[in-house]
């Protein structure tokens, strides 16, 4: 192996560590933070098992083949040589953080030979999330790990590397094989799962033990008593990137904002620009936009947030926002007061090119999905408060048309505590900074100065009812529908709207009858009478009917919400050769493909694209729900 100069290694650039000497050139470093009756508690149990420290190879054993022949012990060597291989590869140096060099071995064609190990390995996040929020820490770190466990003498032969002065094979474990990994974590899962062994073998780096620190680096983090802050070397990296000249260098800034993207809300959107280079065939180059979005990174790290910690007895709140070629998402909990929301997690996803082609409900289930598989340690164990502008829930569970796609989001999402809850205020903190990352690029400021400013009231007077007239239309070939408000001088004012997913007449109509009741209230109509040609529709709305179909049982609710609007309403039944407007409209809204949204004077046609059962139509509601 060979050394340089040892670095040392800070637990965090804010805090000062000294360095306490156990024996004569053995020394280990602990935190100035802490007490003098804790530094002498602390130096006294340093000392009496100042054996589990390796200050050089000739201190560290290898790990026993059985765990209960703890007192055995073996040979200090590592390499043997070879005469005769069968197989052979050659050494890559590798630098290591504290200034040594790790001798790896290319071992990528024993590797493609090789059966994986499924062993589970430790979710980073968690171990992280489990670590933060203590006053005290202590870190500690295995001395070349993966050499203190013995290879298998059948396999040790297929671990031979050539050098230029000898063929050599590992008589323990090396680094760069498939399976290291998996073995090493399975060896400490054994050591430590039964603590009744009185030695296990196992020897601490003393130039990475720290003991007695209020924070410190672990696994690319900052842990402390307050949460969970990204490291300050890693910003201070991506902070003195020179601008991507190559796509090597691109992927290579996107990769290390990769590593910190739970704290940067948005992270897709504000990089779309720069993601936009890898496209397959694309020759763009490096312009002002790519460069804003490069600098906008870099200034949102300088005041980069601390993420809390979950709470096991309260319910996640996650915000869900869909965009038309990314997804974002904030994971939040209430923090003690109950008044304020902390953020834990931050997420955010470019759709595939088949994603950007689902209508927004469906994207709004995929990056549900998604969000779900990612943040799966925490959602598992608490209740997880939904909020977003339609509700995916209702949307994949009440589907009429149950596809492979839908019946599998179906399955993924049944071992979940999801509820949707409508959002009723924006609140503090981590929601804010959420929606503020999104900001309107095409935003513009308001104009104060109003013509006719002398002014001092406006009043208006209705004394004439107005009439709606509404028609839903649903067959093999589309869904439709239509609805003509009509002033009492007589004007008539159409629309119609495709329906962009399944639904049944009965459905159809209701949507007729939301779509120009809300038409109504936009034009500030305050008496209104309604006419339908569905009997079941008109009879269940007047409350002389019973409803019994959970899907019209929800349309329902929407509608009598929306009644509320109106100072007197009435709904008449009318039949069908009598509402022939109406009827038109949603059977041209049925047979004519639009896309999203097309114009034709004076009726404007647009597309619906989810159920409006879906949608988040309730008032607010003074309550402590988010």
């Amino acid at each position: 192996m060979v050394k340089q100069e040892e670095k040392q290694i800070m637990p965090h650039e804010k805090e000062a560590i000294e360095n306490i000497a156990l024996e004569e050139g053995k020394e280990v470093k602990i935190g100035t933070l802490i007490t003098k009756d804790t530094k002498r508690s602390l130096i006294k149990l340093l000392q009496e098992f100042k054996d589990i420290f390796a200050w050089s190879y000739q201190d560290m054993p290898r790990l026993s083949t059985d765990i209960d022949e703890a007192n055995k012990q073996f040979d200090a060597g590592f390499l043997q040589e070879v005469k005769y291989s069968e197989w052979v590869a050659s050494i890559v140096p590798v630098s290591k953080k504290d200034g040594k060099v790790r001798m790896c071995v290319d071992y990528r064609d024993l590797n493609k030979t090789s059966p994986k190990d499924n062993f589970p390995l430790p979710h980073i996040d968690t171990l992280v999330d489990n670590t933060a929020g203590y006053s005290l820490f202590s870190f500690m770190d295995g001395f070349s790990g993966y050499n203190q466990i013995k290879m298998h003498p059948g396999d040790m032969d297929k671990t031979i590397f050539i050098t230029l002065w000898g063929t050599f094979c590992y008589k323990v474990m090396p680094f760069g094989l498939k399976n290291a990994g998996a073995t090493y974590q399975q060896a400490m899962v054994n050591l430590f799962h039964d603590m009744m062994h009185k030695d296990i073998e196992l020897k601490l780096n003393p130039a990475k033990c720290t003991f007695g620190a209020r924070s410190g680096k672990l696994l690319g983090f900052v842990v402390s008593e307050k949460g969970i802050e990204v490291d300050s070397d890693k910003v201070r990296a991506i902070r003195e990137l020179p601008p991507p000249r190559t796509q090597k260098e691109v992927r290579g800034f996107l990769g290390r904002l990769n590593y910190i993207a739970r704290f940067i809300s948005q992270l897709t959107d504000k990089c779309d620009p720069i993601f936009r280079l890898l496209r397959k065939h694309n020759r763009g180059t490096w312009d002002r936009e790519c460069q804003d979005a490069f600098e906008k990174v870099k200034q949102y790290l300088l005041n980069a947030p601390v993420l809390s910690l979950p709470s096991p007895d309260k319910p996640l709140i996650m915000y869900l926002s869909v965009f038309s070629n990314s997804m974002g998402c904030v994971l939040g909990q209430h923090d003690e007061s109950g008044k304020r929301e902390k953020a834990i997690y931050y997420l955010s996803k470019k759709f595939t090119d088949c994603e950007m082609r689902y209508s927004p409900i469906e994207k709004l289930c995929c990056a549900l999905i998604w969000t779900t598989r990612r943040l799966r340690q925490y959602m598992l164990y608490h209740t997880t408060w939904l909020i977003s502008k339609l509700d995916p829930l209702k949307y994949m569970m009440e589907s009429t048309a149950l596809n492979r796609r839908m019946a599998r989001w179906q399955i993924l999402l049944s071992e979940f505590d999801i509820v949707y809850v409508s959002q009723k205020a924006i609140k503090e903190s981590a929601v804010a900074d959420f929606l503020a990352s999104r900001a309107l690029e095409d935003y513009e400021p308001l104009n104060f100065d109003f013509p006719n400013e002398e002014l001092m009231c406006i009043a208006m007077t209705e004394d004439s009812p107005w009439k709606l007239n509404f028609e839903g239309a649903s067959n093999a070939v589309g869904n439709g529908i239509g609805a003509v408000l009509v002033s009492p001088n007589g004007d008539h004012y159409p629309f119609t709207c495709k329906l962009d997913f399944d639904c049944k007449n009965n459905m159809a109509e209701y949507e007729a009858c939301i779509m120009g009741l809300q038409a109504a209230i936009e034009r500030g109509i305050r008496i209104l009478e309604v006419y339908g040609d569905s009997a079941l529709v008109i009879y269940q709305l007047r409350g002389e009917w019973e409803t019994r179909d959970p899907k019209l049982i929800n349309y329902r609710k929407v509608v009598l919400g929306l009644l509320k609007e109106f100072d007197d309403i009435t709904f008449n039944y009318l039949p069908r050769d009598e509402n022939q407007m109406a009827d038109a409209l949603a059977t041209l809204a049925l047979l004519i493909k639009a896309n999203k949204e097309e114009e034709m004077s004076p009726i404007q046609m647009s597309v619906y694209e989810a159920p409006a059962s879906c949608c988040n139509l309730e008032e607010e509601e003074k309550d402590d729900n988010p």
